[in-house]
This record gives C-alpha cells, structure tokens and sequence, in this order.
C-alpha cells in the first residue's frame, strides 16, 4: 500500500523527486497519513491519526510539534540539524561586519541624501561618523559549537581573530570539526569578560531559558556586540535592555525580531533569515525525507528529538519488528520472552533509550502474524509496534 504523507508549508519541491514514485505526498488534508512533512506549520491543535508514525520539522526548533504528546503515540519526532549550518554562517558573518562596522546606520544616512547637491562631497564629510572597527585581532565568543556554532568559529578564525568556545554538551564528533585553535572554555564568564563579540549558536530548552541575563551580562566588556541567531528566550531582553543603556553591550543583532528588540537602541533586528536560502530549505528537506524513508521503511531512527537513534541497516532479515516503548526496569528481556514463547528466533537486535522512552529493533528469522504483533502491544510500557519486511 501506498505511504501517505501529509506535507504543511512550502517544501522544496525538488526534495521530493526521488521518492514521488513510491509515496503519495499532498498539502491537502489526508485523514490517516503515515507522516506529517512541516516547516513551521504549528501542530499543537492537531489530533494525530493513529497510522502516524513520523513527524519531520525541516528545520532545528521543534517548538512548533507538541513533542511529548506524540511521543505518548509512538511518534517519532526528527529535525534537519545543520541543514541550514552554511546559510546561518553567512548570515552570521554579514552580523559581524554589520554590528563592528556601523553599516545599518551608514545606509540609513547615505539614502537621505537623495535629492541633494554636492552628493560626494557631504560623504567625505559625513563619513567620520560611521568609522567602525576591523574584526581582525578582535576576541570572539562563540556559545555553542555544534553544525553551525563550529562554522562560526572556525570562518572567525580565518578573519584572524581569537575565538573562544564555550559548548558544556560538545560531541566527540562536533569537535574534530572544530579549528584547534579555538580556546575552549567552561564557563560563560570568561566568554564575556574575555571577548569583544558573541555570538550565540545553542537550540533553546528550559534549561538555558535566559541564559543570557544580567548575571552573566555583568561580566561583558563594554561596548560588547551581541550577535543571536539562535531562539529567542536565550537572551533575557529587560536585562539586555539595562546592558545596552548603560553602554555595556554596544550592539545587539537579533533574527528573530519582537516588539520589544523593534523599539531598543542599538538592535539590529533581522527578519529570521537564518534558513531563508532555498540552499538550506532544499538541504532541511531532503535530510528529513531520506530520515522518514529511512524509518518508515527499515525502522532506522536518525536525528530524533524523542526517541533514541538506533540503526540495523537496511532490513534484510525475513521481517524487522520496531517496538517504540517506555524506559522501564525489564523492558528488553519481556519483549524477549514474548518472541521466545511464539517461537520466534531474534537474529539481531538493536536497543537504546533517550530519557524515560527507549527503541527497539528486532530483526527475525520467521515471519510474525499481525496477530501476534498486536499482542506485543499489549506488553506493558509498548505504545507501537510494527513489522517492517524487506522490500
């Protein structure tokens, strides 16, 4: 049967066009679609279908899915990160010679003078009002250091500044690919006491709401710019506010605008063109296609935001049975048990957890009934479960 998928906003069309063949894709209403495809289309109202398996967010932020209710109905929930890491780093390199050069404000000044006499000359004379700073020689502050925060690092260390790093969940993986020249530091007192500019490169969780408040702004040099193109909440704006009018931060480059950033002094407010390249919505979408294939179709979950990544490669066994299920004390050895007393021979297995949800992937030498398969559901903490077989 046909896989059907419900699309939401506009998606890159051409990321579609190697699965058009085998999946029915639609930006109308499709009652019991098998996955939902979004930008930023909010699902929070939405009441999920029970053959729903997958939600794709072509993007980083994932707060516009109610994430742990689909989670309760066994819906993995994936985003593209780093899709969008080349589009965000230019973007982030335009800020930085935006804010240190006084650009905005030139431009301003530079278009009221249209209409005048002796246009040259009132620039050569009005041109000292502008005089900004070079980047080179300047400290850099870079929080976060993943796709797109080690990007930022390392293009800020080819304009020839000291860059520190500041990254408490940095992976093995997101290092190696991080210039060794950058100064790696623990806390953010040193990032802001030590650097000229910052710029902030972390998803936003309640854990770092604010992160950026008064507390740490009390460290900043002064004349500090602050460059977020991250999520709004990271930067606590009252406080950011009392920074800005007191001389401390200089300069504040926010994309993701609100009334409040539209009426302070010194902001550059950007209309969140982070992503807004069709090179990174094209790339955003692809990643999240080639991720539901993958999960529709072998089971294999990447870049979750809910469940754990597990992976079996592609299913050639005589069926694969995904079991998306809680984190309970003996979860595994009763799904065990289940196959044992059906006579069912596990040729491989795959298990992790994420929090209080785990994944398992059971790759089987004997085929399984649908009968039996709804009986696993019943397994106390199951809350979906399926059978892939090769195609």
């Amino acid at each position: 049967m046909t896989k059907q998928i419900q699309l939401f906003n506009n998606i890159a069309p051409k990321a579609f066009e190697d699965i058009e063949d085998d999946y029915f894709l639609s930006n109308e209403p499709i009652d019991n679609p098998d996955a939902i495809i979004l930008r930023s289309a909010k699902l929070h109202d939405m009441t999920f279908a029970p053959e729903t398996k997958y939600i794709g967010r072509a993007g980083a932020g994932t707060n516009n899915i109610p994430v742990e209710r689909a989670t309760e109905a066994g819906i993995v929930v994936c985003n593209a990160p780093g899709a969008n890491a080349n589009g965000v780093k230019e973007l982030a390199a335009m800020s930085l010679v935006m804010a240190s050069r006084n650009v905005l404000d030139a431009l301003k000044w530079t278009d009221s003078l249209k209409g005048q006499d002796d246009i040259a000359a009132k620039i050569e004379a009005g041109k000292k009002n502008f005089v900004g700073r070079e980047l080179r020689h300047k400290k850099m502050g870079v929080i976060g250091l993943g796709s797109i925060g080690g990007r930022v690092a390392n293009m800020c260390i080819d304009f020839g500044m000291t860059v520190y790093g500041y990254d408490p969940y940095v992976t093995l993986r997101s290092a190696w690919g991080v210039d060794s020249r950058v100064k790696y530091t623990e806390d953010l007192q040193t990032i802001f006491s030590e650097c000229d500019l910052v710029s902030l490169h972390v998803p936003y969780t309640e854990e770092n709401h604010h992160m950026i408040n008064s507390d740490i702004l009390a460290y900043a040099k002064d004349g500090l710019i602050l460059i977020n193109l991250a999520r709004d909440g990271l930067v606590d704006l009252d406080a950011l506010e009392a920074a800005i009018e007191s001389g401390r931060v200089g300069t504040y480059v926010v994309d993701f605008p609100e009334e409040k950033t539209l009426n302070m002094r010194n902001t550059i407010n950007i209309p969140h063109l982070g992503a807004s390249t069709p090179e990174s919505q094209e790339n955003a979408a692809r990643m999240v296609i080639n991720q539901m294939t993958d999960y529709l179709e072998n089971g294999n979950i990447t870049n979750s935001v809910n469940y754990p990544d597990v992976n079996l490669g592609v299913c050639r066994s005589t069926a694969r049975i995904a079991l998306n299920h809680r984190n309970i004390p003996n979860m595994l050895a009763q799904i065990i048990d289940f196959l044992r007393e059906k006579n069912i021979n596990i040729a491989t297995l795959a298990n992790d957890h994420r929090g209080e949800w785990a994944y398992t992937l059971i790759d089987i030498e004997s085929d399984i009934t649908e009968e039996t398969l709804e009986k696993m559901i019943n397994i106390d903490g199951v809350v979906r479960a399926r059978i892939i077989r090769p195609n």
